[in-house]
């Protein structure tokens, strides 16, 4: 027989409309006493629930992590100061045991009072809420990039090759052109648009832009120009509400943008995807693991299977992706990682590599409240490069270089 390690622990089905709740309670004669209640999925029926789990002395209060209807309930549990657990699915499946609708509440409390279960990470209310607004505006750079591509399809559509000559269609240059084309401006008065190194390609732009343009691909063009504009008003101010929130972790935040490839904007998601107590992960591994970016564990009879790497947090996955391709075009250590792992591992897989070693710099950066450091990189001959100058002339000031030359010289 399992020991008891919660003395009192209750564990709850949670659905879409109703949520059980089985409680659990050890007795002094080593008997279970067993209490099951229903309750509705309505704030004040959750708010009722998570008082009378109070009034019973609940030390532990269990559930699954299912879809995002557990998030209602944990804060009904927050406000009321009871320890909640979420659990991952999957481990609870893991354990041997009584897996049916009808037994859910019930196994999760036997499972929680004899210590089986490993919480999931869950953030501070603030980050939590902070993840609604960053994981929107993912949602709306996905929506952001189809448009953008789908701009580009229609002027092939028309024979305009404007996307063979520009590198980027959505820069300053390109959308001048797109609007002034729209305008009705010949090829050769939009191809003097072209501002910087585009001056060079006047010539292939004025080609490229030679197409045809029936009235149905100048309303398609028009609608889709002003829905790319409308997104990017709506990330831009969602940009700066997330800036705003980030006063309380203004620290943390600088320390993650002196990591090669992270910007404002990457350093900000990651923190609010991963948070700032890395205690909460035990280690880099594990916080690693958590992720999904690091590789796969499955060997048995001495033969490694496959190093797929996990399911993890995607957010996370895609703004180191992100991160890590940037990185690799700078003057650091992931530069050299990349070229050392693509060549053999593809890029793919290297830039999942090159992610993994920022992630565990970035547990390393919050752990130790230190910026980052980049080994590949002289510190103090940059430091004696830039100062010198101002050194040499502070020491002419004084008399210092003069006098020296002037011993040397006897």
């Amino acid at each position: 027989m399992l020991q008891s390690l919660v003395h009192c622990c209750a564990g709850l089905d949670v659905h879409r409309s109703l949520v059980v709740v089985t409680l659990l309670r050890s007795r002094p004669d080593e008997r279970i006493e067993k209490k099951v209640r229903e309750f509705s999925a309505f704030r004040g029926s959750l708010q009722e629930m998570a008082r009378w789990l109070r009034l019973e002395g609940v030390e532990l209060a269990v559930m699954e992590s299912t879809g995002i209807y557990w998030k209602a309930v944990f804060e009904a549990l927050e406000d009321e100061e009871i320890e909640a657990m979420v659990v991952n699915a999957r481990h609870v499946k893991n354990v041997p045991g009584r897996k049916t609708d009808v037994m859910d509440s019930e196994w999760l409390a036997e499972l929680a009072r004899c210590g089986l279960l490993r919480p999931s990470f869950i953030p501070p209310r603030d980050i939590r809420e902070l993840r609604l607004l960053t994981r929107y505006r993912s949602k709306l750079s996905g929506i952001l990039s189809g448009e953008k591509n789908r701009l580009h399809k229609v002027l092939d559509d028309c024979g305009i090759r404007l996307g063979a000559v520009v590198s980027d269609i959505d820069g300053v240059s390109a959308r001048e052109m797109v609007r002034a084309l729209l305008d009705g401006y010949t090829p050769k008065e939009i191809a003097n648009l072209a501002r910087g190194r585009l001056r060079k390609k006047v010539k292939d732009l004025e080609l490229s832009l030679e197409g045809r343009i029936s009235d149905r691909h100048r309303l398609l063009l028009q609608t889709i120009s002003s829905h790319i504009q409308g997104l990017q008003d709506e990330i831009q101010a969602i940009d700066c509400l997330v800036f705003t929130a980030m006063e309380p972790y203004q620290n943390e935040w600088q320390l993650l943008q002196t990591i090669p490839g992270m910007d404002q904007t990457s350093a900000a998601m990651l923190l609010v995807e991963i948070g700032v107590d890395m205690s909460r992960f035990g280690s880099r591994d594990r916080l690693s693991s958590w992720a999904g970016m690091c590789p796969g564990n499955n060997e048995s009879a001495g033969k490694r299977k496959t190093g797929r790497s996990r399911k993890g947090n995607r957010y996370v996955r895609a703004i180191l992706c992100e991160a890590a391709n940037a990185a690799r075009k700078t003057d650091s250590q992931f530069k050299g990682l990349y070229q050392g792992l693509v060549i053999r591992r593809g890029h793919k897989r290297a830039i999942i590599a090159v992610g993994h070693r920022i992630l565990e710099i970035v547990y390393l950066l919050l752990s130790r409240k230190e910026p980052y450091r980049d080994p590949s990189v002289d510190y103090e001959a940059l430091m004696v490069k830039r100062n010198a100058p101002r050194w040499i002339e502070a020491l002419r000031k004084y008399g210092y270089i003069d006098q020296h030359i002037h011993e040397i010289a006897l």
